[in-house]
């Protein structure tokens, strides 16, 4: 499915099951397939899954669209009122989850409650190596990056710490699909430079956005991969003791990925969280 926003158009799918609204956020360089395993056990939900311009959509956002993280966050939440999705449990992983917590300290009304999972927090922003190293190619221009992305086709590169390596165990014929567009598609090329260009003129907005945190008096879980070498685990500790109904849960042999890494026992998490 297709849907015209403001930035341009996006994809997204929609299983319209008869449960609670589930809305996923994948982080960058990703795309919706990332929730594929939680979706389908998740069969009672309804599972709405965005690719939003992160550098793995397949549609290039306009000109002059907004490609910050405030500005994908309000595409976010202009997402959640074009679909009049209501009583929303949002959930997110990686840079996701960073979405998540905009729309957290905004007041977002239609999200219900959250789930943060593995994600960019406080002062780990760009996270880990595999940040670190996306920020710097996104200096590059757009052709340039475009070159320098090509030795992701290979596998082990792929799985390098600098690459997918430390984000992901099991998922890297998933993650070979994420490439592709931004190799085949000089727009969205130009989409993931100017978003990695914005992040990095940011450094602290995760800074600013955990003093606001405490005002978000909804339910929230953070799932953390035990494992983790991209997102410290005592950030999983420190999120969810800002909440006022945070619960965290720890989650055994995954890395920062964990709809990947254990999707089954991901969906089981949501499904218990959104029946309580």
């Amino acid at each position: 499915m297709q849907i015209e926003l403001s930035a341009g158009t996006v994809e997204y799918t929609d299983t319209g099951g008869p449960g609670p609204v589930v809305v996923f956020v994948h982080g960058l360089l990703m795309d919706g397939t990332l929730w594929d395993g939680p979706v389908a056990a998740l069969d009672e939900h309804r599972c709405v899954v965005p690719t939003l311009p992160l550098g793995a959509h397949r549609v290039p956002m306009h000109d002059a669209a907004d490609l910050s993280l405030p500005g994908i966050a309000a595409l976010l939440a202009e997402f959640l009122e074009r679909l009049d999705l209501r009583d929303v449990t949002l959930a997110g992983v990686d840079t996701g989850g960073a979405l998540v917590q905009l729309l957290m300290v905004a007041g977002e009304p239609r999200v219900s409650r959250v789930v943060l999972a593995s994600c960019d927090a406080f002062d780990n922003f760009p996270p880990g190596l595999t940040g670190k190293t996306l920020f710097l190619t996104g200096k590059l221009s757009p052709s340039l990056f475009g070159l320098f992305m090509q030795q992701m086709r290979l596998r082990a590169v792929r799985r390098l710490p600098i690459a997918f390596g430390w984000l992901t165990k099991r998922g890297d014929a998933v993650s070979a699909g994420w490439i592709r567009p931004l190799l085949s598609q000089a727009g969205i090329r130009r989409d993931t430079v100017r978003v990695l260009r914005a992040a990095a003129a940011s450094p602290g907005i995760l800074v600013d956005v955990a003093e606001r945190l405490p005002s978000f008096d909804r339910p929230a879980l953070v799932v953390w991969a035990r494992e983790d070498r991209v997102m410290p685990p005592e950030h999983g500790a420190r999120l969810a003791a800002l909440l006022p109904k945070g619960k965290l849960v720890e989650v055994a042999d995954s890395y920062t990925l964990v709809p990947l890494d254990q999707p089954a026992e991901f969906a089981r998490l949501v499904r218990e969280f959104t029946a309580g």
